[in-house]
């Protein structure tokens, strides 16, 4: 009971725990007791092995000058496909819509690809010229852009989100999306539930196309996923959007399809109930005739 008492003294701030405790006394040949007698004796004395509470951090919010629409907010990461273990995806989504904009399949994964996907989706979403017209009335400082700040005298056009990434805090990137009025938010390190929309695509893709996994040559890899970027935009059914399609979303024909949907299933549920009307109608009108 001594030696257990003494090894909590010396050792209970380190090991914070009655198991590890039993096994620090038999590896320093003081005592060879169970986890269970740790445990009681130290009850027995009052003593409580106090485990440090990890403090729970809150999420940042998104600046007020993002609204929630198209081309407000993206949000990009990268992952990777078992087959082509040595080559990086890096994907661009449009958070507000859920549109994948594009994908880029590369053996390195830098700033540089970074640039080039966010390059290729500005392309493709029609706001270069928007940039270029921002960029002639850009601040001295182009790296005075901060996320953080919720009404700057010149709002960025888009707020980029992304977890900490070497590739994504790096100095390079933060030149070129303040250059391109792009402002950066980044989520809580260790925690990807703060990108859970990019997340979310890439779970989705590799469940749903699990053929992606078994590529094993990057070109054939960066052709299926062009393919399954079209399908996931134009023919699956998000449920994060009221079930329509991220492309249906994105080019504002979503509202319309959930108002369209809110009417037919009305329009059914008095159809069923004038049916049933009619139907029970009948049926008294036939009982009576029976009686009679």
């Amino acid at each position: 009971m001594t030696e257990i008492l003494e090894l909590f003294e010396q050792w209970g701030d380190i090991d914070r725990s009655h198991r590890k405790l039993a096994h620090r006394g038999s590896y320093l040949d003081l005592v060879w007791v169970s986890p269970a007698t740790v445990r009681r004796v130290l009850a027995a004395h009052g003593l409580v092995l106090k485990r440090p509470r990890r403090v729970r951090s809150e999420r940042k919010p998104f600046p007020e000058w993002a609204d929630y629409r198209r081309n407000s907010i993206w949000i990009y990461d990268c992952t990777h496909f078992a087959g082509c273990p040595q080559h990086a995806v890096f994907a661009v989504m449009d958070l507000v819509t859920r549109k994948w904009i594009c994908e880029l399949v590369s053996i390195e994964e830098t700033s540089t690809q970074v640039q080039v996907v966010f390059m290729d989706a500005l392309e493709i979403e029609g706001l270069m010229p928007v940039i270029e017209a921002w960029q002639d009335q850009l601040p001295p400082d182009p790296l005075a852009f901060d996320a953080a700040v919720d009404e700057p005298e010149l709002p960025p056009i888009l707020l980029a989100v992304s977890d900490n990434g070497p590739q994504m805090t790096s100095g390079s990137t933060r030149e070129f999306m303040a250059m391109c009025a792009i402002a950066q938010h980044f989520g809580r390190p260790g925690t990807p539930t703060d990108q859970a929309w990019i997340e979310s695509l890439f779970s989705h893709v590799k469940a749903e196309w699990p053929h992606l996994d078994r590529i094993k040559d990057p070109e054939v890899l960066r052709a299926e996923l062009a393919d399954v970027r079209r399908q996931y935009n134009t023919v699956r059914l998000h449920a994060g959007i009221g079930y329509v399609t991220p492309s249906d979303e994105h080019e504002g024909r979503g509202p319309r399809i959930r108002a369209a949907r809110k009417r037919g299933l009305r329009q059914a549920r008095w159809a069923r109930i004038a049916y049933h009307r009619i139907q029970h109608a009948k049926a008294n009108r036939r009982s009576s005739s029976d009686v009679d």
